[in-house]
């Protein structure tokens, strides 16, 4: 297809078809046509993501999209850290345990760090980053605390959801249903402040 053009497209700027799908959910019913990078001819590369903190990432990765593309761009950097690790996964949360390393590999891997660990307290956070084609970014932030359970529970989600209990519920991220997920992750608070921002007149 060729790509598209408008205002009103906006793009979801990630290879990433969980975050993808999360996005399409959560900006759902806005007037603005969802596009992802594949969506697009050329298919834009992905940016590296190669910043020293989450800003930076997500700054990077929306300004790269927008300008490369000529769309408005909604992307995000966003991770796992747990406090018995110090911060760890962090930034490099999908890349920690190696490039290759599936989903259920790199929870299996995280458990077996924190075997024997009683404080097991954890956040997931957000940065979402707007930026629009002349590279002027606007940043918003996400962030739930919890803490990693001892196995992982709950078929939904992706990532390190099924190990991460959320504070004060008792359930992991896999567990609650999508539209509970969206009202109380990281990603969700992130993309409410987004919505907010998408809804105002421009």
């Amino acid at each position: 297809m060729s790509t598209p053009r408008g205002e009103h497209l906006l793009l979801i700027g990630s290879g990433n078809p969980g975050k993808q799908r999360e996005w399409r959910d959560l900006l759902a019913g806005l007037d603005a046509v969802l596009v992802v990078p594949q969506d697009l001819d050329p298919v834009p590369a992905e940016p590296e993501e190669n910043g020293a903190t989450f800003v930076e990432n997500a700054v990077h990765k929306a300004r790269s999209y927008a300008v490369a593309t000529g769309l408005r761009t909604i992307a995000d950097d966003s991770g796992l850290e747990v406090d018995a690790l110090h911060g760890a996964p962090g930034l490099r949360s999908r890349r920690f345990f190696g490039e290759d390393a599936s989903a259920e590999q790199r929870n299996a891997r995280l458990l077996a760090m924190l075997e024997g660990v009683r404080a097991r307290g954890a956040r997931f956070v957000c940065i979402a980053a707007l930026a629009t084609a002349d590279g002027r970014v606007e940043t918003f932030e996400g962030e739930v605390r919890g803490e990693i359970a001892e196995s992982p529970s709950g078929e939904g989600g992706f990532g390190y959801d099924p190990i991460f209990v959320i504070a004060g519920d008792g359930r992991t991220m896999a567990e609650v249903s999508a539209d509970e997920k969206h009202s109380l992750s990281h990603r969700g608070l992130a993309a409410a402040k987004v919505r907010a921002r998408l809804a105002e007149p421009r």
